[in-house]
């Protein structure tokens, strides 16, 4: 990352925008740890809220800290929850912990260290709810996207865990149809959150993307997604598997990155 920053929100003053490359990649609520900015955090919020019953502590692993935004969500909704992060760029925790700190009861252990590498190297049935959001000069690195990698995502959460991943994609969707077909080949439940121009690459966004061995709190996402300030659907089984059609999973060996977002585009 260059030109690493917080600027601050000109309407909500507690509000921080972590910019890289020019690019906003995510927002922190400084009073308000609850408040999610970014519309993909809300959605995998809407997991988090629906995954157990209200305030249970979660076991949780980040893979990619950010602005650590989504751990702050769950200590202020999961009090308690062991939560741990994974990041390896040493110079944003060091921003962060200058300028966002996280509040004296918040408790993150923070890894710097690859998101693949440290996967492969905890320890089977670890974590209820493992959350991707790994991003390299805002690019989803492939190694972090294929059957081989999501095995062991696999291994790592307990039984009736979730995984919930932000991708990004547009166009004819050659980067996000293999990294859905490469879940599909790992978890038997998938489903996506996204709105219906980007699944149909009309524009340049995020998907987010979540799979378990369990039946997905589907219902519940939808209507949430169908209530929130900027609605999505939620795309899951038959129609889902359409969607992605006969793209071959990513594997270690074919995945790519996704694609750069357009240079127009301040946030995604």
């Amino acid at each position: 990352m260059n030109a690493l920053r917080f600027d601050p929100d000109s309407d909500r003053p507690s509000l921080l925008h972590l910019v890289a490359d020019e690019v906003v990649q995510a927002s922190v609520d400084l009073d308000d740890p609850s408040y999610l900015d970014a519309e993909y955090m809300q959605r995998i919020s809407y997991l988090v809220d629906a995954m157990a019953p209200a305030k249970r502590p979660l076991r949780v692993l980040h893979l990619g800290a950010g602005a650590l935004a989504m751990a702050r969500y769950v200590a202020a909704t999961r009090p308690e929850s062991y939560q741990q992060a994974v990041e390896t760029n040493q110079e944003l925790v060091a921003l962060v912990r200058a300028k966002a700190p996280l509040p004296r009861r918040v408790k993150v252990k923070i890894r710097h260290t690859d998101a693949r590498q440290a996967v492969e190297a905890a320890p089977e049935d670890c974590y209820e709810l493992i959350i991707g959001d790994v991003y390299d000069r805002a690019r989803v690195p492939a190694h972090v996207t294929t059957v081989e990698f999501l095995s062991e995502v696999k291994r790592v959460l307990r039984p009736g865990g979730h995984y919930a991943v932000n991708l990004c994609d547009g166009g004819r969707m050659r980067f996000l149809k293999p990294a859905l077909a490469a879940m599909s080949a790992v978890w038997p439940h998938l489903a996506i959150m996204v709105e219906p121009a980007i699944m149909r690459g009309k524009r340049f966004g995020n998907v987010v993307a979540v799979a378990a061995d369990a039946e997905l709190p589907a219902e519940v996402l939808r209507r949430r997604c169908a209530g929130a300030p900027f609605p999505c659907r939620v795309v899951a089984g038959a129609e889902l598997a359409e969607y992605v059609g006969g793209a071959t999973p990513a594997t270690d060996a074919a995945a790519i990155a996704s694609p750069p977002p357009p240079a127009s585009l301040r946030s995604f």
